[in-house]
């Protein structure tokens, strides 16, 4: 290895330290991932959930809560009496926020709500997600084909659940000599991969694991920097509701590389 190579090989895995720092301060938020306590999905009759403040209830596309003498606030207007919000276009994962708590509110024809518990035992024993030491040799450039109009992707969910997302097109890399396709769907901050390898089971969670692709280049070229592979919510507790990985991107080799099952599902 020259100099300049090894410089450069220092450099980045001082940046994926960097990186990896930042992502665990980020998981360790008080109503951050690991904060999920419980999950539930909300029915006609109103209903209380342990350890969740007031009752919850649908009607059509509303959701209802009744406080029941707790103060309560969305969308930064508090309220201590029944509410009922329309809140099947909002983001996922919408808050509404009760005291310490905060209730992250998801609509799939029905409502899914997750209590975000500062004190929930996987964030106040949180040590850290084990991962593959750091290898620049997985950083891979791949390419990216577009679809004429982005295309539906459907995903199994780690439940009994399908979500739909969209894709925007067809990454071709190649690896060890084997050329590789695996399809993206879109989001607000990039591309986002679901995958699974050789790995998967083994020394990483079973349903899948997440990679963030930058948009590509004018000439459609992408980076796929697998040290950067992410345990998606399901993998800390089992409770949030997570895609499996669709049957375009289940990967035949090992990708070691990224991060490997957390502590606490290991067995």
């Amino acid at each position: 290895m020259t100099t300049q190579s090894s410089d450069s090989s220092t450099q980045y895995i001082q940046e994926w330290r960097d990186w990896r720092a930042g992502w665990e301060q980020f998981l360790t938020q008080p109503h951050g991932w690991l904060a999920a306590a419980s999950i539930n999905w909300v029915e006609e009759d109103p209903q209380h959930f342990p350890g969740q403040p007031g009752k919850w209830w649908q009607e059509g596309t509303k959701l209802y809560v009744d406080p029941q003498g707790q103060t309560m606030s969305y969308d930064g207007e508090s309220f201590t009496d029944v509410r009922g919000f329309d809140l099947s276009d909002a983001p996922d994962d919408t808050r509404i926020i009760a005291g310490d708590l905060q209730i992250g509110v998801t609509y799939r024809d029905q409502y899914l709500l997750v209590n975000y518990d500062p004190q929930a035992p996987e964030r106040t024993e949180f040590r850290g997600v084990p991962t593959f030491e750091p290898n620049p040799g997985w950083v891979l450039q791949g390419r990216l084909d577009r679809h004429a109009a982005p295309k539906p992707l459907d995903f199994d969910t780690v439940g009994t659940d399908k979500y739909t997302y969209t894709s925007p097109g067809v990454i071709t890399f190649t690896h060890a000599g084997r050329e590789h396709t695996l399809t993206p769907t879109s989001s607000p901050y990039g591309m986002v991969v679901v995958f699974t390898d050789a790995t998967s089971g083994v020394t990483t969670y079973g349903a899948c694991r997440s990679l963030s692709v930058p948009e590509p280049d004018q000439d459609g070229t992408v980076v796929l920097d697998f040290n950067r592979a992410l345990n998606l919510p399901c993998a800390f507790s089992g409770m949030p509701v997570c895609p499996v990985a669709p049957a375009e991107n289940r990967l035949p080799f090992a990708v070691e590389a990224g991060e490997k099952t957390p502590h606490s599902q290991q067995h």
